[in-house]
């Protein structure tokens, strides 16, 4: 059909795939404003519908902005006909782009040493369990000992630059867990790089899934939603892991979502949906699982922010429903989420039974993050102290508070930072 109608899409697109304004509407996913660019440069809207094989009627609604694409079909379908590389639309590479060089070994397709696995594994499920407060220490003493070394050993390989790189990612979570964002973001900041030197783009892009994450709790919506774009685009140059794809679309709909962008972020929410439904294709050993307890429970948040309460409700209630005993950061930070629902939904008794069940939650648990955030869910609360349950829960709230403190006194200040943590990613 393209043939017929005389349009060679590559020499049409040729030079606006680097123009601001084209990046900008693919960016947003607005074909609209895409189709107004490529019939400005002179070629006919006849001629456009029947590259990407809709009417010409359908095509001037799209132009006009009185209908726009939300069938994930549909984008592939403009990306294929206009020869868009996918990630400029938050796609997977389509199958006539050219595949990456093969010259040299990814990390991912090299075994990872086994003694570096074991470490991260024993790492990740001990966070997971108590927080990352009392384990920083040991993660930088580890790169610091068991790894930094390795860096400049020649015949290590690429394998050890992405363990430096997932441990350095992991220490920027712990840091960030004891509520030290600033020194978080060095160590995100490090990772990156080390990821990009081991070849391995899953890794890298979960790092920059990481990186957004913090960029938004920093309140800096747009440079999430960057974050969250560079993402998608280093995770198209790898094996297909939908997990991973689902985490960064959930990550852009938590940015659009915070700066009230409602109908992007949806997209985007939908989008995270139908990734982790994706059958799974390739796992990876250094990414740190996002499953479907995850993905409802930042479901929850962005709902939440979008102000649809009944469906954030769902969302937090299936969080918790999913989410398996030991994972008492996940379940706390969950738990505060579907009281800060209730309290939006008026139903202050439901809140307060989620308030007092997030009270059980372990002592040991070492997250000054979870600490914020509870506090948080008691200014919440303050507003309603003449109901009496909410009055006796706050009571008790500030008892545990009290004991929660003594307990974490040891790494409520900064974590300590040795010459040799600071150099260990250098």
């Amino acid at each position: 059909m393209m043939g017929s109608q005389g349009l060679d899409p590559p020499t049409v697109t040729a030079g606006l795939l680097d123009d601001e304004r084209m990046l900008k509407a693919l960016a947003a996913r607005d074909v609209g404003a895409v189709f107004k660019l490529l019939n400005n440069r002179g070629v006919s809207t006849r001629k456009l519908a029947a590259a990407v094989d809709i009417s010409q009627g359908r095509l001037y609604d799209y132009m006009s902005g009185n209908c726009r694409v939300e069938k994930l079909s549909l984008f592939e379908q403009f990306a294929d006909g206009l020869r868009i590389p996918g990630h400029l639309l938050g796609l997977a590479s389509r199958p006539w782009e050219p595949a990456p060089e093969t010259s040299a070994p990814a990390a991912n397709d090299l075994p990872p040493d086994t003694d570096d696995l074991q470490a991260i594994d024993a790492f990740r499920h001990a966070d997971r369990q108590s927080g990352g407060g009392r384990l920083y220490a040991a993660v930088t003493q580890h790169l610091t000992h068991q790894i930094a070394p390795r860096l400049v050993d020649t015949a290590s390989g690429p394998g050890v630059f992405a363990a430096a790189a997932a441990l350095t990612e992991m220490a920027g979570w712990m840091a960030h867990d004891s509520a030290h964002d600033e020194l978080a973001v060095k160590h995100l900041t490090r990772a990156l790089p080390l990821a990009r030197v081991s070849g391995d783009a899953p890794l890298a892009a979960n790092i920059a899934a990481s990186t957004s994450h913090l960029t938004l709790h920093t309140n800096d919506r747009p440079g999430a939603a960057r974050w969250a774009k560079t993402g998608l685009h280093l995770a198209a140059q790898g094996p297909r892991i939908p997990a991973l794809t689902a985490r960064l679309h959930t990550m852009t709909a938590r940015a659009l979502a915070a700066a009230a962008q409602h109908s992007p972020a949806q997209r985007a929410l939908d989008q995270a949906h139908a990734a982790i439904a994706e059958p799974v294709d390739a796992v990876h050993p250094w990414l740190s699982p996002f499953d479907a307890a995850a993905l409802a429970s930042e479901s929850a948040l962005v709902l939440k922010d979008l102000g649809r309460y009944d469906q954030a409700l769902d969302q937090a209630e299936q969080a918790l429903a999913l989410r398996e005993a030991g994972r008492a950061r996940s379940l706390a930070l969950t738990r505060i989420t579907l009281a800060d629902i209730h309290i939006r939904r008026g139903d202050l008794d439901a809140a307060v039974k989620v308030g007092h069940d997030l009270l059980a939650t372990s002592p040991t648990l070492s997250s000054v993050r979870v600490i914020h955030q509870l506090d948080e869910l008691r200014r919440h609360l303050e507003p309603h102290m003449a109901y009496g349950p909410v009055s006796q829960y706050l009571v008790r709230f500030d008892d545990a508070r009290r004991a929660r403190m003594l307990l974490m006194a040891d790494i409520i200040t900064a974590p300590r930072r040795t010459a040799a943590h600071e150099a260990h990613a250098r």
